[in-house]
């Protein structure tokens, strides 16, 4: 079930509803607004509750951004974005959702700072968007998930995946973002040019790549 969203009550939403802050606060001391006290004893608005004041239907939790990512230029040239798209579009499309904005990027699944992932998570924040889709938890991100899940959540939003687990096809990808952190531990540990370095790296190259 996906969590409402909720609004702190201040003045900016006083503004919105059309009425002082004064009266906000009274409303809700009254009971006329439903309102939730948080631990820090301030009081959150559901957004159900604001559209009833405003006299607006609540809306359809059915807004998604679609999110497409691969690691390298090669991977645009196979048309992978392409395809990730193509299949979330019909996704999309199979459950009723309203494609506000498709998006693609390359860059590591290690990487922390994409400004594109960054910018769709602030439009959950300011409530542009219900849903995050992509097509499994790895295109988000190799590590933290739950935690992009969690900050979508307390948005009042969510982020959905097709599929569970990585796909056979992306496992290249994965083996070559395990040996790029393999590689930065142990250039801070021995530096790029010790022979433990090279022997490292060589060795773990060698078993992912009989492995896979």
């Amino acid at each position: 079930m996906l969590e409402e969203r909720h609004y702190p009550c201040n003045r900016k939403l006083a503004e919105r509803l059309g009425i002082s802050f004064i009266t906000l606060k009274r409303w809700i001391y009254q009971g006329k607004i439903r309102a939730v006290k948080t631990i820090g004893r301030r009081y959150r608005i559901p957004e159900s509750e604001i559209l009833r004041i405003m006299g607006k239907p609540p809306q359809p939790k059915n807004r998604a951004i679609l999110y497409a990512r691969v690691s390298g230029r090669d991977q645009v040239k196979d048309g992978d974005l392409d395809r990730q798209l193509e299949h979330l579009r019909g996704y999309a499309m199979q459950r009723g959702y309203t494609v506000v904005e498709e998006v693609r990027e390359v860059a590591s699944g290690l990487n922390d700072k994409r400004p594109k992932l960054t910018r769709i998570l602030k439009v959950l924040a300011e409530g542009g968007a219900d849903i995050i889709l992509a097509e499994y938890r790895d295109r988000l991100t190799r590590f933290g998930f739950n935690y992009l899940s969690f900050f979508a959540q307390s948005h009042g939003a969510r982020i959905e995946t097709v599929f569970d687990d990585v796909k056979k096809d992306a496992m290249q990808e994965l083996i070559e973002d395990m040996i790029s952190v393999v590689q930065s531990f142990s250039a801070r540990l021995y530096g790029r040019r010790s022979h433990k370095y090279k022997r490292i790296v060589e060795g773990v190259k060698a078993a992912a790549y009989s492995a896979g």
